[in-house]
């Protein structure tokens, strides 16, 4: 059987289709290019140009190539952005995200996995944060991911549809092998930010608020290697196929950095005092999160091989320096 990766031309989509080769498993990727690169879709695999929201289209795909399972990863992800086009955000989010589940409906495919996001939680009253924690988002993409978890719960009730949401920490770091990274050239990503300021590929940077509840003033996010978050998505497979019941889990380490400290540490890794400018804080962004991933550990059988921020910045910087040369290179 096949496993459809949509959004697979983009960064942790690229990387959880060669995690599935690599394990052995037929791939076939639908994304429309819209942040993502055909260079990035290692050959192996299938790639399908064409859009989500096309429901027909997906039913195709699914049928052709027979899958048994989507990996969905297909979405905007940019807090600030969401705010200033929550309407955009909702169609790429949600609406879209219903045409895949009812193509997956439609083809009789049993499992689902959704890249959901901590943004759900928005500031948590208790930290680390589990999975039994309100969700109060605090910006229109948190809530459209909530509203496509919601969604994809009732569809799992009223179809044989079985689901494991994973909501994401803050995703950084690259293939440890080199064959594929973080390589939208404007991310809003903090360590990528911060290894382009280094190598001279942005004059500097921004910090965006200085004056939250926290130790040092700046946010405090929980940092997860990209390639420990896509072994997550794998060993929710596992546990699907196995007959694993529908579940939500949690995607990082349990330890938060704060934006300071991730600053500092690039500045080691890299040996570039670069310039770091306070600006003011981004509407839509939390103070601290940090996930509490002990269901993710105890029922997926998931154990992080790569939990150190120093190995995600130096993972990151080596891709960033050979994206400035070409990445088919």
């Amino acid at each position: 059987m096949t496993v459809l990766v949509t959004g697979g031309a983009g960064y942790i989509g690229s990387h959880m289709v060669l995690e599935l080769l690599d394990a052995g498993e037929a791939v076939v990727v639908l994304d429309n290019l819209s942040t993502g690169f055909p260079w990035a879709v290692d050959p192996r695999a299938t790639l399908i140009v064409g859009d989500m929201g096309d429901q027909d289209l997906v039913e195709r795909v699914i049928r052709q190539h027979g899958a048994d399972a989507i990996i969905h990863f297909a979405a905007r992800i940019v807090v600030p952005d969401s705010v200033s086009d929550p309407l955009g955000y909702y169609l790429s989010n949600t609406v879209k995200t219903r045409a895949v589940m009812a193509a997956a409906v439609a083809t009789g495919v049993r499992h689902f996995i959704f890249s959901s996001t901590a943004a759900v939680y928005g500031t948590p009253e208790v930290m680390p944060v589990a999975e039994d924690a309100p969700t109060r988002p605090e910006s229109p993409y948190g809530t459209s991911k909530l509203i496509t978890e919601w969604m994809l719960r009732d569809a799992a009730a009223a179809h044989p549809l079985d689901y494991v949401v994973l909501r994401y920490f803050n995703v950084a770091g690259a293939d440890p092998a080199g064959r594929t990274g973080q390589s939208s050239p404007n991310a809003t990503h903090l360590i990528k930010v911060a290894v382009q300021t280094a190598l001279g590929l942005r004059a500097k940077m921004d910090v965006f608020g200085t004056d939250y509840p926290t130790p040092d003033g700046t946010c405090v996010r929980d940092y997860i290697h990209v390639t420990d978050l896509v072994r997550a998505h794998s060993a929710a497979l596992a546990y699907l196929r196995a007959g694993g019941a529908s579940m939500v889990a949690n995607c990082g380490y349990g330890r938060g950095y704060s934006v300071q400290e991730v600053i500092d540490t690039v500045r080691k890794v890299t040996r570039v005092d670069f310039r770091a400018d306070y600006a003011p804080r981004r509407p839509g962004d939390a103070a601290a999160v940090v996930a509490n991933p002990a269901l993710a550990k105890a029922r997926l059988a998931w154990q992080p091989r790569h939990d150190d921020l120093n190995e995600i910045v130096e993972h990151a910087f080596a891709w960033e320096r050979r994206l400035a040369n070409g990445p088919e290179a």
